[in-house]
């Protein structure tokens, strides 16, 4: 093995059949040739949210205009991407792989980000249920003696790594951790691309968390020099680019440019992009949202994102995938499940009806009122690319307008956010990052939403509905209070998702990602 690798991981069984000599020689050309260009531009999100909290204000980039006003489109899609009506996501275990591809979903979005909590074993335990799936070798049986394998008709599979800020610190190349988006990306290229090819598919990728459409020409130059290195056609690649962070509404147009050879779609990640938005503006008392539960779709910023997120994909011919229906449907309350269908049918109905092309859910029971709403819409098309949306007209003013009809922060808003968040950090460090909740399956990105709001709010001195002021003695009352509820510190993992949570609440200065610092806690 080349001499400049180290793994400081444990060698679980099966896992040297994903960590060949090959494969990781082939992770480190990446690594050592692109990890570089990524420090830079981590860098330079941390001047521009400097320029930002000095009230720069966010705005369509004047030197990329001729992007925007030029004629191009992405490369057409491959047909097994041409139809994308319901898209189901989770992560890698086994079970949930078979069970994702058999839901009936169009697309199994196989999660190694925000709903996979980065243990160094399910990262390559991940790789290898996904490398048998992909070779359909794929089953699972149950203590129970029941045996999952899969169907005859499956959705197909894209993966999304993690993203550029985390790292993977059981990997070491040439003394420097390896980068968690060129490993995770570079091990399933490596032994599934041709596989894929050879099968009738190819090697698809969900791209998270990116900020601007220079890490965007990043991820380009990362495909055409893999493709480049296997002998793998270029443009075999297809990668579909959450739009979840506030800074990179203002540059979809660039960001279907930058990776337009291999551009499938763009999608709306609705929890992200709510708390990229208190991310960008926390320092902003002018910016101050409520309750998590009171920002909707259907709140200015949030509609005029979903409205130009459509409008730019279907002007250059690419997908446009909507967000994520969270809940959970219940064994035991139907009257639960009756009130959350309708509202999840209200939501595919707008998207479908908005134009989009596709939507995601959490759960398998969720696949048919999805597909339900789309299929009202496209009926017999694949998608609805031909509806350009020449009605809407999105100024920057608008995706910035975080007025909240009727918003108020309450305490069970703040209770709510407290036992989320220190639920989910327990979850994570327990290795597991989909999380059900309170009839919802949370991942990383509405702890996330927590977390920021109960910091934004002490910051920029918000009060109650009742007045009452939030503050730092408030929320730690309330935290012990619910940890109590929780059954306190010496369950699981909750005394170290305390102590996480206190930091990111109470610290003088803003976490970029609560994964940072929970990172070091992990297996």
């Amino acid at each position: 093995m080349d001499s400049g690798i180290e793994i400081r991981g444990e060698m679980h069984p099966g896992f040297e059949q994903i960590l060949t000599p090959e494969a990781l020689a082939f992770v480190a050309g990446l690594h050592r040739r692109f990890n570089p260009i990524r420090k830079q531009l981590l860098a330079g999100r941390e001047d521009r949210q400097s320029a930002i909290d000095a009230g720069a204000n966010l705005g369509f980039w004047p030197e990329t205009a001729a992007v925007r006003d030029g004629e191009w489109q992405v490369a057409p899609a491959p047909a097994d991407l041409s139809d994308r009506r319901v898209e189901i996501t989770g992560p890698c275990d086994r079970k949930m792989v078979i069970n994702a591809l058999n839901s009936g979903a169009k697309v199994f979005m196989a999660d190694l980000e925000d709903a996979s909590s980065p243990t160094w074993f399910n990262v390559v335990d991940g790789q290898l249920n996904l490398r048998d799936a992909v070779r359909r070798e794929i089953s699972f049986a149950n203590p129970d003696g029941k045996r999952y394998e899969l169907g005859e008709t499956t959705a197909t599979l894209v993966v999304r790594p993690r993203g550029w800020h985390l790292p993977e610190s059981h990997i070491i190349i040439d003394g420097e951790e390896a980068s968690g988006s060129l490993v995770d990306f570079g091990l399933y290229f490596f032994h599934n691309a041709a596989e894929l090819l050879k099968r009738g598919s190819g090697p698809y990728f969900y791209l998270p968390k990116l900020q601007s459409h220079l890490e965007a020409r990043l991820w380009n130059r990362v495909f055409t020099q893999a493709q480049e290195d296997l002998g793998i056609p270029h443009g075999s690649v297809r990668a579909t680019v959450l739009i979840e962070t506030l800074p990179a509404a203002f540059e979809m147009e660039e960001i279907l440019y930058e990776l337009r050879d291999h551009a499938a779609g763009l999608n709306a990640g609705r929890w992200d992009y709510i708390f990229s938005a208190i991310k960008t503006f926390r320092a902003r008392p002018d910016m101050v949202l409520p309750d998590r539960a009171q920002i909707t779709m259907t709140v200015p910023f949030m509609r005029a994102y979903a409205l130009l997120l459509v409008k730019t994909c279907h002007k250059r011919g690419a997908h446009a995938i909507g967000g994520m229906s969270a809940f959970i449907p219940s064994r035991r309350d139907a009257e639960v499940n009756e009130t959350a269908f309708a509202k999840v049918r209200e939501d595919k109905t707008r998207e479908s009806g908005d134009g989009y092309d596709g939507t995601w859910v959490a759960h398998p029971g969720l696949v048919p009122v999805a597909i339900e709403a789309f299929d009202a819409v496209l009926q017999e098309k694949a998608n609805q690319k031909h509806r350009q949306r020449d009605d809407v007209a999105v100024e920057a003013a608008e995706l910035v307008d975080f007025r909240v009809p009727g918003g108020v922060i309450t305490e069970s808003g703040v209770r709510m956010n407290i036992s989320v968040a220190l639920q989910y950090i327990d979850n994570w460090l327990r290795g597991i990052g989909a999380a059900a909740i309170f009839n919802l399956m949370e991942d990383a990105a509405t702890a996330e939403i927590s977390r920021a709001q109960l910091w934004q709010w002490i910051r920029n001195g918000a009060t109650l509905a009742d007045g009452t002021p939030i503050t730092a003695d408030l929320y730690r009352t309330i935290r012990e209070d619910e940890l109590a509820k929780l059954g306190g510190t010496a369950t699981g993992r909750l005394g170290d998702a305390a102590v996480i949570l206190d930091e990111l609440v109470l610290g003088e200065g803003f976490e970029t990602f609560l994964t940072l610092p929970a990172y070091p806690l992990l297996g």
